[in-house]
């Protein structure tokens, strides 16, 4: 009696890990949701509640017709039909974005909080009870400067489709000598309107590299501190081979895929510092984001003295915005809000040298030449890398001193010394269609011949 009561027992236990199992498939469509949830959840909160914080507006729908159209798969078969909610506090301020995804399963939240943006939180985790408010800063944007010339025709183009099939231009400016010759917006866009600047914050993340080791917070030969034991060799990855995506570390995919740490709710910690070495490191380049969260990892400290919203406004740039993981560390890989004028800001840095216009030395002498020069191992295309930023040196039609940095979804920042003259572009391009920024830039560069 026992022995069978003991083996009607083992049935009743096996029966419902039996009924609770499932296939790789069902996972996977499983996970793509919450990640779909995710995606939904940060673009609303961080279109709308960064344009807000700069004086503008974006609406849901134009945030679903621009950057939740067009994006990867398959999470764009999933994205627009799942259901969200736009949480606001007694101030009007956006405070949560929510999105439902499964029934027996919490919803997808991002956070918001005025000085560092919007975050995600893990699947199941609670919005802190403490948010902080970044005080109203006014700043007068303007009209946008009409271009003229030949450069008004140049412009034209980039919103059609020489450029590429498919596109789709947000946002074009052109300076030169530290004045806009000319600048367009998309309808609901324009000087004031944010975007998400992708793997331009890359080189976001190498500025912020080089005010540290100003500073005195850093140097880039020394160890990223990476791996767990002295007798771990990651021990020998430096800060300049994490810039130069030279780290020989492990990459799933090109870019590290980090869909975990973009859109599922993983942190930086959990997501980039842990993997493995394949390579002797400086001997191979791999693009990866996860070398450029490491290389923000080994300076965070520096943030304490100089913050990246601190480093921003010195620029004038303050209609950008860092944003970080729900633990706080910096999603300097991708995660940045912000403008075509500020991200001109940026570029016309480089073209001084990395000093102000009041004459402070921000950047240390020599960073430009350091970030723009193809010291490490080189990608194949069309396009070398430096420090941070690709190089446009063997580009026709484009001086070999340019570079620039390029973010998914077409967004560019493309800087030459030689002509003083800053490019940038921003899109929502579709997934698999690309803006040929170089031949862009090429013709940007012969209207102003004209």
């Amino acid at each position: 009696m026992m022995r069978h009561a003991f083996a009607a027992a083992a049935l009743l236990a096996a029966a419902p890990l039996a009924a609770q199992s499932t296939t790789q498939d069902d996972i996977s469509a499983r996970y793509d949701r919450a990640l779909a949830a995710g995606y939904k959840a940060l673009f609303l909160c961080s279109a709308i509640a960064n344009a807000e914080r700069n004086g503008t507006m974006r609406s849901p729908e134009s945030v679903a017709a621009w950057e939740l159209t067009g994006i990867q798969r398959p999470l764009d078969a999933v994205v627009h039909d799942l259901p969200y909610t736009i949480d606001r506090d007694s101030d009007g301020e956006i405070r949560q974005v929510v999105v439902e995804w499964a029934g027996d399963m919490p919803p997808r939240i991002a956070v918001h909080d005025s000085r560092r943006g919007c975050s995600q939180l893990p699947i199941g985790g609670a919005p802190h009870p403490i948010r902080t408010k970044r005080p109203r800063i006014n700043v007068e944007h303007g009209d946008p400067v009409v271009p003229v010339g030949a450069l008004s025709a140049s412009v034209e183009q980039a919103f059609g489709e020489t450029h590429g099939n498919g596109t789709r231009t947000t946002a074009v400016l052109v300076q030169r000598g530290g004045t806009v010759l000319g600048e367009r917006y998309a309808p609901g866009f324009g000087p004031a309107v944010p975007q998400r600047t992708w793997s331009v914050a890359k080189s976001i993340a190498a500025t912020l590299v080089g005010a540290a080791v100003l500073e005195g917070h850093a140097e880039v030969g020394r160890s990223a501190g990476l791996g767990s034991a002295p007798n771990d060799r990651r021990r020998t990855i430096t800060i300049d081979h994490l810039l130069r995506m030279a780290s020989g570390r492990y990459s799933d995919t090109a870019g590290n895929r980090t869909d975990p740490l973009y859109y599922g709710g993983s942190s930086v910690a959990e997501t980039a510092l842990h993997w493995p070495l394949i390579h002797a490191p400086g001997s191979v380049f791999r693009y990866a984001n996860n070398d450029t969260l490491a290389a923000v990892e080994a300076v965070e400290p520096s943030f304490e003295t100089q913050s990246p919203a601190e480093f921003f406004a010195r620029l004038g740039m303050h209609d950008t915005v860092a944003e970080t993981d729900w633990r706080g560390d910096y999603i300097l890989s991708s995660q940045v809000w912000s403008t075509a004028r500020d991200l001109a800001r940026l570029g016309q840095l480089y073209l001084d040298d990395g000093v102000l216009a009041s004459g402070e030395r921000v950047l240390p002498e020599g960073w430009v030449e350091y970030v723009a020069s193809p010291a490490g191992p080189q990608p194949d295309g069309p396009f070398g890398y430096g420090a941070g930023f690709w190089l446009l040196n063997d580009t026709p039609g484009v001086p070999a001193d340019a570079f620039a940095a390029m973010g998914n979804r077409g967004q560019h920042i493309v800087i030459v010394p030689s002509l003083d003259l800053v490019i940038v572009r921003r899109g929502e391009d579709p997934a698999g269609q690309r803006f040929d920024i170089a031949g862009f830039a090429r013709d940007v560069i012969a209207s102003l011949e004209e």
